[in-house]
């Protein structure tokens, strides 16, 4: 029985971390682990293996940028043969990004068969390239581990056979809880509290230059409540450089390089709130109860407002500074540490790495 496993971001390593340990505490099964390179700045990909305790990749296809269809492209062209080469008997994908997509296209024409973790979530946003993933991922695989129960119901609307469809919990969760204890060390050490964490690295916040200039003074006049820590990712920082944005003398809010993922889960716990465009810091947020503002009109992952701290503040900064100035007025330990409802949420619990695992070996072996 032969494993193989893509991954080729940041997210995807989260996610494949606990599935590579989770099966290999279930006996004698061969993994291998092919990284694209999607993601290749060492502060998004090497550091990352190394925190989450994941084993050097097999091969690194080293596809690095480009457009969409550019990238996807030369992630397809790639994998074709190193699948030809190491013909495993399954290959699991991870969440939403290109290289997902890529490895479900080659495998289908492989017929080989694919698991998809983190399967069924729906933003129903076609203009977002993960939804397009998320979707053709989903149609083109053989099982479907799902974090939640608002995905596998999107999956049985959209005529999925029922029978693929498996509700794991969140692997997330499982890469948090595992290293919480560590990262609560790792924070930097310059930075005092109170403050909030910001992240924003989605087209439709850092590709509109008018709406990130109007955004960024929007932080920058809320640092005048509260100090704002702002990791900023390498496609952001291209963006800011073609505004010509400089934090003002009196903001404070501070640019930062990006950090590891200790670091960041250490900031993370101890935000007075999170502004984000990412899904997974919506999910992680609602685990660890830090109320979360989200910078987009819909979110893959409504279980977090529904059931946790998010909420949806779309292009519209008069309502992320109001969501900032309740959460500020409210305090912090009332708002959300005392009802801390991720609690709530089926399977969100450490062991949905264990749960697919299981699967796994007992699909590969039957």
């Amino acid at each position: 029985m032969h494993i193989l496993h893509v991954v080729g971001a940041r997210p995807n390593f989260m996610k494949a971390a606990p599935v590579l340990r989770a099966i290999t505490n279930h006996g004698p099964v061969r993994q291998t682990l092919i990284h694209t390179g999607q993601h290749y700045d060492s502060s998004m990909s090497e550091v990352f293996f190394q925190q989450l305790g994941m084993p050097e990749p097999n091969q690194n296809l080293g596809v690095g940028s480009g457009t969409h269809a550019q990238q996807t492209a030369a992630i397809m062209q790639a994998l074709e043969s190193v699948l030809y080469e190491y013909r495993p008997t399954l290959v699991v994908v991870y969440g939403d990004v290109n290289s997902t997509l890529a490895a479900a296209l080659v495998c289908s024409k492989l017929l080989i068969p694919v698991a998809h973790v983190e399967a069924g979530l729906r933003s129903r946003d076609r203009t977002m390239p993960e939804e397009i993933n998320r979707v053709v991922t989903d149609r083109l695989s053989d099982l479907l581990f799902t974090p939640s129960e608002d995905a596998d119901e999107n999956l049985k609307q959209e005529g999925i056979d029922r029978s693929k469809i498996h509700l794991v919990g969140n692997v997330m969760i499982d890469s948090l809880m595992r290293l919480l204890p560590v990262a609560e060390q790792r924070s930097p050490q310059d930075v005092t509290s109170p403050y909030v964490l910001v992240t924003l690295h989605r087209p439709s916040n850092v590709d509109d230059l008018p709406w990130l200039q109007e955004l960024l003074t929007t932080l920058s006049e809320i640092s005048s409540q509260v100090q704002i820590v702002f990791p900023v990712h390498p496609r952001t920082r291209l963006a800011l450089d073609q505004i010509r944005f400089t934090s003002p003398a009196h903001s404070r809010l501070r640019l930062v390089d990006p950090l590891s993922y200790l670091e960041f889960i250490g900031l993370e716990r101890h935000a007075v709130a999170v502004i984000t465009d990412s899904g997974g810091i919506q999910e992680e947020t609602t685990f660890l109860g830090v109320p979360c503002v989200t910078v987009r009109e819909n979110t893959e992952r409504p279980i977090t407002v529904s059931l946790g701290t998010n909420q949806l503040v779309g292009h519209d900064t008069g309502k992320l500074s109001s969501a900032i100035r309740t959460i500020l007025r409210e305090g912090f330990e009332g708002n959300s540490r005392k009802d801390i409802r991720a609690s709530r949420i089926p399977l969100w619990d450490g062991h949905a790495a264990e749960r697919i695992a299981r699967i796994l070996v007992r699909c590969s072996t039957g």
